[in-house]
């Protein structure tokens, strides 16, 4: 995993310097990643073909694999409400805990968080963290608390969707996930 996380280190910088991508938040998980990332030059489209078609390229000749690397298109999700923007932080950093492979958000070797943290030196350009910075401690109690299941996956399907939408509750007719509600 070492070598995978240091060639998707090294295309997310190349596509950052080329097209200009602010990478906010990434984390790498054994068969996917996620990615928080804005393009002044509204060009996502372009940055994740060119990040996607390279470090296919690149996990292909370390792995001597012939096979597609990614199974499908990225999904692309506009977080039109600063709190869309937490929940989706949130939901990025708690993967691998929700995933069980470790304990805590910060412990996860393979995110932007140990960046941010200052536990490991940077390999990618990041914009700064405003989330984290205003209150480290806070932030870290926060993103590790555990979400209730159905906001969990209410925000994870809020994100396949073009702009962040909540899937609406049976019960009472409202979206599960709010403007005003946070993870």
């Amino acid at each position: 995993m070492n070598k995978v996380w240091d060639i998707f280190c090294s295309e997310l910088s190349d596509v950052c310097e080329k097209h200009q991508l602010k990478i906010h938040s990434f984390v790498l998980m054994s068969n996917h990643f996620h990615l928080i990332a804005t393009t002044p030059k509204a060009n996502i489209s372009h940055c994740m073909q060119h990040f996607m078609g390279r470090t296919s390229r690149r996990l292909a000749r370390a792995g001597n694999r012939i096979n597609e690397t990614f199974a499908g298109r990225h999904y692309k999700c506009v977080l039109q409400h600063p709190n869309y923007y937490l929940n989706a932080y949130k939901y990025n950093y708690r993967n691998p805990v929700t995933a069980s492979i470790c304990q805590n958000v910060e412990s996860y070797p393979f995110s932007t968080l140990q960046f941010t943290t200052g536990q490991s030196i940077p390999h990618i350009p990041l914009a700064e963290d405003t989330t984290y910075i205003s209150d480290p401690i806070g932030t870290l109690a926060w993103l590790n608390q555990t979400p209730e299941r159905s906001k969990l996956e209410a925000v994870q399907n809020s994100m396949r969707h073009s702009y962040f939408k909540s899937r609406i509750d049976k019960k009472s007719g409202l979206p599960i996930i709010q403007e005003n509600d946070l993870l």
